[in-house]
């Protein structure tokens, strides 16, 4: 009943190889990015990302506005498929740094600005587009002060406005400050993938290693109004004397028909004690710690309070009526079944055939798909995995598990098909429209937000290329491996029913109030183990700030698991006592009504918490998105309820003996 002595003496050798093995590897894997080293006066080129605006929620190209160039022109970074999803547009810029060189550079003057130019800055100044830099893949760190509190922000404005006034200036000139790590090669292997791709640092490349690694960016921003004149004789990286940022707004670069704006720039490297793999807590810095705890605190008490509940009724109500009704002998059950009410009576009808039976199905399995990628999505982000330096790997790597788990889908939905309806024909139909169920409605969603961004010229719009990407990672993976799920579906072993179905179906009794307000209101315990940490994940995707508490994220939704399934139960339980048989959909709802809750606190955010949110474009695209990830929690929410149900059902009338 245990290892053989002869097993233990290849078990130690194995330890030990794994223990030499380790210590002569002298490395550590770094997710997210593969480190940079440079020597002094190496040229470091920065790169620009779409401007973002928590006013609009429409990201705009970088050389939309009056920028200057490259002198060797535009060129795009590669993206990946989560990058082009989210919007981004990366592309190269002509601010250069040269490594702990700290200088004062001039960049370019523009030609003077026509009307539409002025139109545009006045407009994304207004509507507080903010400009997002990236330096050897970090993102520019802005620092301010708002009511006495140090805040921290990526990225730096278009411009200004004063208060009380109608003129806005531009932020022309920026005092970038590195943070740099001086790195003496000692022999560390590092491993890394991030968007340059995976790269190796080894022993022989020691002394090619050594130098600076950055690990920050910051900026200051500010306006300074020029001689356009002057600036004129200068060329692009010409040094110009130090500049410094004035307090008037006369010495300000004002945005007005026929002026020239100069661009400056000034650099500062710093050296730090920060290590490269430490380089992102700054931006990963989490607050509000304590809430996260408070929001686990509070879904242990609700789920502690249900267990309670299941276990009073299971464990002693349940149990001590099985008892009692399997030592009588036929008769005497016959007559007790007169006599009693409850879920006992409806032991004919409780397997009976529900309504819509292949849409349940079908919701189930893109039910089972979407918790699946949920789940191992947060478990590898947890890990840290998914890191925030490889940006849109989240988005991706959740596409990407979604299409794969298609499989799964097809299978639970086809098992589910043949057990209510005993029998395997119509497994194809099934099968397709699990494939094309909750694909469809996201992407007729996508599309009706798509046109809208189209229309707004915003580089959030997904482009025809990447349509037809999507329709082919659809088309040729996703429907095919739900289809194979289906047939395996098939192929299983077909869940039994315990009791006889009776032919002639069980009148219900009538009700004082509908049965739908209850199950309704069962979707606020799940909403309440949800709510807190929704606020968070809505401020992540619409305030532009980091959300990296994947361990709190994967307690919260282990928690939520074990709420929709206790709510599920009780509610299909107290169901069944007031003899109402009509439990599958019911059971579904119980859990997924929380998906009603999270779209409407999504409305109050946009009412509460959005103010700023500008326009009913705005609000169109906020709603929609929000709308497709009510959707996905009520599939996914459901599920969880219904398969628990079904499996509490089964195994309380499988107790029940009955001819």
């Amino acid at each position: 009943m245990g290892f053989s002595s002869s097993r233990w003496p290849l078990i130690r050798r194995a330890f030990v190889f794994l223990v030499l093995f380790a210590h002569a590897c002298h490395g550590f894997y770094l997710p997210g990015s593969y480190m940079h080293t440079y020597s002094k006066g190496d040229a470091i080129f920065a790169k620009v990302n779409s401007l973002t605006s928590i006013e609009t929620e429409l990201p705009f190209s970088y050389y939309s506005l009056p920028y200057c160039k490259p002198s060797g022109g535009i060129k795009k970074s590669a993206e990946n498929l989560g990058e082009l999803l989210m919007g981004d547009q990366i592309d190269n810029s002509p601010y250069r740094f040269r490594m702990n060189m700290n200088e004062t550079v001039y960049l370019c003057t523009t030609s003077r600005l026509n009307e539409n130019e002025v139109k545009l800055l006045k407009q994304r100044t207004r509507d507080l587009y903010q400009v997002n830099m990236i330096l050897d893949n970090l993102p520019a760190m802005r620092y301010a002060q708002q009511n006495g509190v140090n805040i921290q922000w990526t990225g730096f404005p278009v411009g200004y406005t004063p208060p009380n006034s109608n003129d806005d200036y531009i932020i022309n000139h920026l005092r970038f400050r590195v943070l740099i790590h001086e790195y003496e090669g000692s022999g560390v292997e590092i491993i890394g993938t991030g968007e340059e791709g995976m790269g190796v640092i080894s022993e022989a490349d020691k002394s090619k290693a050594s130098g600076f690694e950055i690990v920050g960016f910051e900026v200051y921003p500010c306006s300074v109004k020029y001689d356009p004149e002057a600036m004129l004789k200068l060329h692009m990286y010409d040094s110009i004397s130090a500049v410094s940022c004035p307090g008037d707004l006369d010495k300000s670069q004002i945005i007005r028909e026929q002026e020239r704006v100069s661009f400056t720039y000034e650099v500062e490297f710093v050296k730090s004690d920060i290590r490269w793999p430490s380089r992102w807590d700054a931006y990963l810095r989490m607050e509000g710690a304590r809430v996260h705890w408070f929001s686990i605190l509070n879904s242990l008490m609700v789920i502690t309070f249900l267990a309670g509940i299941v276990f009073v009724i299971f464990l002693r109500t349940v149990r001590r009526d099985l008892t009692k009704y399997e030592e009588l002998d036929k008769e005497a059950q016959a007559q007790m079944n007169e006599e009693l009410s409850g879920w006992k009576l409806v032991v004919g009808d409780v397997f009976r055939e529900p309504e819509c039976s292949k849409l349940l199905c079908v919701m189930v399995g893109d039910g089972v798909q979407i918790t699946g990628m949920a789940v191992v999505t947060i478990i590898f982000a947890a890990f840290g995995f998914m890191s925030p330096a490889s940006r849109g790997m989240l988005l991706t790597g959740m596409i990407i598990l979604y299409l794969f788990l298609g499989i799964a889908a097809g299978y639970v939905a086809v098992r589910m098909w043949r057990t209510i309806k005993g029998t395997s024909e119509g497994w194809r139909s099934v099968s397709w429209s699990v494939a094309c169920f909750f694909p469809g409605i996201a992407f007729v969603i996508l599309t009706i937000l798509n046109f809208i961004l189209w229309a707004n010229n915003s580089t959030g719009a997904i482009p025809i290329s990447l349509y037809f990407v999507l329709l082919v990672l659809w088309f040729c993976i996703s429907v095919p491996l739900t289809l194979l799920g289906g047939f395996f579906g098939t192929r299983a072993e077909e869940i039994q029913y315990p009791v006889r179905t009776n032919q002639i179906p069980r009148e219900i009794p009538a009700r004082k109030y509908p049965s739908w307000i209850l199950v309704l209101g069962a979707g606020t315990l799940p909403f309440g183990t949800l709510f807190i940490e929704l606020f968070f994940i809505l401020s992540s995707i619409w305030l532009g700030r980091f959300y990296y508490v994947f361990g709190f994220l994967l307690i919260v939704l282990l928690l939520l698991v074990i709420v929709c399934a206790e709510v599920s139960v009780v509610l299909t339980y107290m169901h069944l006592c007031v003899e109402d048989w009509r439990w599958w959909w019911k059971a579904f709802f119980a859990s997924g009504s929380v998906a009603l809750y999270v779209f409407l606190y999504s409305i109050n955010y946009l009412v509460f918490d959005l103010q700023s949110l500008s326009g009913p474009v705005s609000a169109v695209l906020y709603l929609g998105y929000s709308l497709l990830m009510a959707v996905a929690i009520m599939l996914s929410t459901g599920t969880i309820g219904f398969l628990t149900s079904f499996y509490f059902v089964h195994y309380l009338f499988s107790s029940v003996k009955i001819d």
